[in-house]
């Protein structure tokens, strides 16, 4: 079992940042990939970036450029740096946490994102 809480959310204006932090309730090298997804307002919920245990990190194309993924290991955190935030990234940011053996799928209760002027 992983519990993840979320937080760093808030309300932002166009152009500005935000970083977001993840707890892990155990040792994150004993979980496969990390991860952050996100629910707009009346939207399906999307996958935002992906970071492994070995480092490789993924992002969806809508952030590439402006949000970072990172990962302290001491911490048992994962990090999402959010630069040159739009109004569309406005959302309910959610934690992800998948292991391999046992198989296992585990999300945070999310933190709101709010991108306005």
């Amino acid at each position: 079992q992983v519990q993840l809480v979320e937080s760093g959310g808030g309300l932002v204006q166009p152009g500005g940042s935000l970083r977001l932090s993840c707890a892990a309730s155990r040792n994150i090298f004993t979980i496969n990939t990390m991860g952050w997804y996100r629910q707009a307002p009346g939207k399906e919920r999307e996958w935002v970036v992906t970071i492994t245990d070995s480092g490789t990190t993924t992002y969806v194309g809508s952030v590439k450029g402006r949000f970072t993924i990172s990962r302290d290991n001491a911490k048992n955190t994962v990090y999402l740096q959010m630069n040159s935030l739009k109004p569309e990234d406005t959302a309910v940011y959610y934690c992800n946490a998948k292991t391999y053996f046992p198989r296992g799928d585990y999300w945070g209760a999310g933190t709101l994102v709010t991108v306005s002027s």
